[in-house]
Parts: structure tokens; sequence; C-alpha cells
């Protein structure tokens, strides 16, 4: 299992408009963060990370602490989880693919 802090500071453009006087972490966001921190940690180009499923949780306030959790199940396929303060966040699966493949065709 490979465990990294994943960091969105707390002057993020996104919180603009998200939401006025009670901002949260965009789901966007977290999985910009997420999915590049898994490329870089495998050694994978972003465009061969795919997203094939995402459960939100929990939301995030700015500047709130995240881990990252994640592991290979199979050869091309990792379960992520994003955890704060002691609470699950998100998880879901992402699949490693060459550029041209989906999920599910490799």
């Amino acid at each position: 299992m490979t465990v990294t802090e994943l960091q969105i500071a707390a002057d993020h453009p996104a919180f603009v408009g998200h939401f006025p006087n009670m901002p949260i972490v965009p789901g966007v966001v977290l999985l910009d963060e997420a999915l590049h921190a898994i490329a870089r940690l495998t050694g994978r180009r972003l465009d061969q990370c795919t997203l094939c499923a995402v459960k939100f949780k929990n939301i995030v306030r700015p500047g709130q602490p995240l881990t990252l959790q994640f592991e290979r199940m199979r050869a091309n396929d990792i379960r992520f989880d994003i955890h704060s303060l002691g609470q699950m966040i998100a998880n879901g699966t992402v699949t490693l693919t060459e550029a041209t493949e989906s999920c599910g065709d490799g």
C-alpha cells in the first residue's frame, strides 16, 4: 500500500463561489490531486490513469489535511481511499491504461 499526503491550498481559486461563507473542496479538485499523485507515484503519465469509479463520503474544508492511500488490486487496477481527520472522504478505482485504452478495455 502506498500512502501520501495531498495538499490543496486554502487559497485555491476553486473556493471562490464554492460556496460563499462555507467553502468546500470541489470533488473535481480532490480527484485531480489524487490522480496526479497516483500517476507520479506509479511512474505513469496522467493520460494513462483513468477513473473508473468514485464515491464521495464527506466534504473537505479549505486547508484540511488529506491522506491518499492506494494499492494495486490487479495488474492495472488501483483502489484508492482519501481520508481526513479520521474520516473517509472518498474512495474509488483507477485503471492504469495505455493512452488509447479506457475502463474495461485493458
